[in-house]
């Protein structure tokens, strides 16, 4: 059997996708930019699901930033929003986060079960597309975070993108909905998201500075970023994976 991929939208949806399967969780607005940006900037990150898991978690780590929302709005007792340019502010990078959000970080948690579990932005879809093809994985779900029910736009593109590629690299579509993702989106421009329900919140209340931070940084990350132990945690160019290192958290 060759190699393929599919598109899908939700985090109910990435349990689907277990043994067998590579998942690329995309959440641009805003949870996998933020889990990405603290990584890139020297910063451990961990995603949880439930306010509970981040309180369970804060006693493990050494003066955990906590940062996160629900439904778009700050949860009570974090310290920042799901915020990449917030967070970019930031100059404590020896503080681990701790990232709470209402779909992005309950796709990471729910997709657990896979072989791999890759998180991709605006920021690194040309180096994960291309870590993808290197590991030559054999299937593939490149699966977004959505808001509300829908798939999002912004999240769209940016399955389309890494998609592109692996069409290019001889992976087959495995069904008409991902052609029809593919097809409309594999050529658009971040800025096509901006007729996005995600943008629209942003407008509305005031956070225009994550949809600026976004806009303007657009495969400027050449490494790729994989969950291995509750962690996000960065893998090079030239790092293979197969086999994969022994990785121990230390907190």
């Amino acid at each position: 059997m060759g190699k393929s991929f599919v598109i899908d939208s939700l985090p109910d949806c990435a349990a689907r996708y277990g043994s067998g399967f590579a998942v690329v969780a995309i959440d641009v607005i805003r949870a996998t930019t933020m889990a990405i940006t603290a990584v890139d900037a020297g910063r451990r990150c961990y995603p949880v699901d439930s306010i509970e898991a981040a309180i369970r978690l804060a006693p493990m780590l050494n003066n955990p930033l906590f940062a996160g929302e629900i439904n778009g709005s700050i949860c009570p007792g974090m310290e920042i929003n799901n915020s990449p340019s917030e967070l970019a502010k930031q100059s404590d990078t020896s503080r681990p986060l701790i990232l709470l959000s209402t779909s992005g970080t309950r796709l990471i948690a729910n997709a657990g079960g896979s072989d791999a579990l890759y998180l991709a932005c605006f920021r690194n879809s040309l180096s994960m597309g291309c870590r993808l093809i290197s590991e030559k994985h054999p299937r593939v779900a490149l699966v977004g975070a959505g808001s509300r029910g829908e798939f999002r736009e912004e999240d769209q593109i940016c399955c389309a993108w890494i998609a592109a590629l692996l069409a290019r690299a001889g992976y087959a579509a495995e069904n008409e909905a991902t052609v029809e993702v593919l097809n409309r989106w594999r050529d658009a421009k971040a800025s096509d998201c901006l007729n996005s329900r995600s943008v629209d919140y942003l407008r509305r209340t005031g956070q225009l500075a994550d949809l600026h931070f976004i806009l303007e940084r657009i495969d400027d990350i050449d490494d790729t970023f994989i969950l291995r132990n509750h962690e996000i945690v960065r893998i090079t160019p030239d790092a293979r994976l197969n086999p994969q290192p022994e990785y121990r958290a230390t907190y």
